[in-house]
């Protein structure tokens, strides 16, 4: 085994057993919340360390890098989540190759989304991102920049996911606001969810929770955490 083969088993052990610890701390079924893995900035060659490493799921949120990523990684049969905020003009270039997106926040994206996921032939999952910031309580103000849906305008996003052919409504997926605590965000969203769950009872996948939080997220009804840097370190230097 390699140095970074045993450095990234080792990682991925930890991250496991602080899910494990999470759902039995929930009283949630164990195995029932899975991990993607989040290997923008990291190479292939790690991409190939980790499915051997039992690995199924990969997240990437940088186009045309996760692209390439998958094209070099064919062979492994992963799971590939787009998870990175879309640009409109991407959307159909990013529905080429991923699995899963879980960014969709707007409805303008939806035609290009169905339209290559139909010329592929395949059924695409999308999550619906929620904007965690509304309801917050902590007098932090609002950013107008932040990624999401608001809550009150999913119904009817979650009705055009539906009407699309080739999309199908999988779940939710968010981001705990930057400053406020994650617990206290992700209750909002298990709110959020609960409503939305009873008009689309099929949409369950929840996407939540990241390194540093994702025994809050576990806690508070997520099927699916998102780690990068606890699994694969620190990002590499750029250039």
């Amino acid at each position: 085994m390699s140095a970074r083969e045993a450095e990234l088993a080792a990682n991925l052990d930890r991250v496991r057993a602080r899910v494990a610890d999470a759902e039995r701390a929930a009283g949630r079924e164990p195995g029932s919340v899975s991990l993607v893995v989040v290997t923008k900035f990291f190479p292939a060659s790690d991409v190939r360390l980790l499915a051997g490493l039992g690995v199924t799921d990969v997240g990437e949120n940088r186009h045309p890098e996760a692209r390439d990523k998958k094209a070099d990684c064919e062979d492994l049969g992963l799971r590939w989540h787009y998870i990175g905020g879309l640009q409109s003009n991407k959307a159909g270039q990013v529905a080429a190759y991923a699995d899963v997106v879980e960014s969709v926040d707007r409805a303008k994206l939806l035609a290009r989304l169905d339209r290559a996921a139909g010329e592929r032939g395949v059924a695409l999952e999308v999550l619906l991102q929620v904007g965690l910031d509304s309801g917050r309580t902590d007098g932090a103000e609002v950013g107008a920049d932040r990624a999401g849906v608001e809550p009150e305008d999913l119904p009817a996003l979650a009705d055009a996911v539906t009407a699309c052919e080739h999309l199908v409504l999988a779940g939710l997926m968010a981001v705990a606001p930057l400053g406020e605590d994650p617990a206290t965000a992700f209750d909002r969203l298990a709110g959020i969810r609960a409503g939305f769950l009873a008009d689309h009872p099929g949409a369950t996948t929840c996407s939540a929770g990241m390194s540093g939080d994702l025994e809050q997220a576990v806690a508070a009804g997520a099927t699916h955490v998102r780690v990068g840097s606890a699994i694969l370190g620190s990002r590499p230097s750029t250039h």
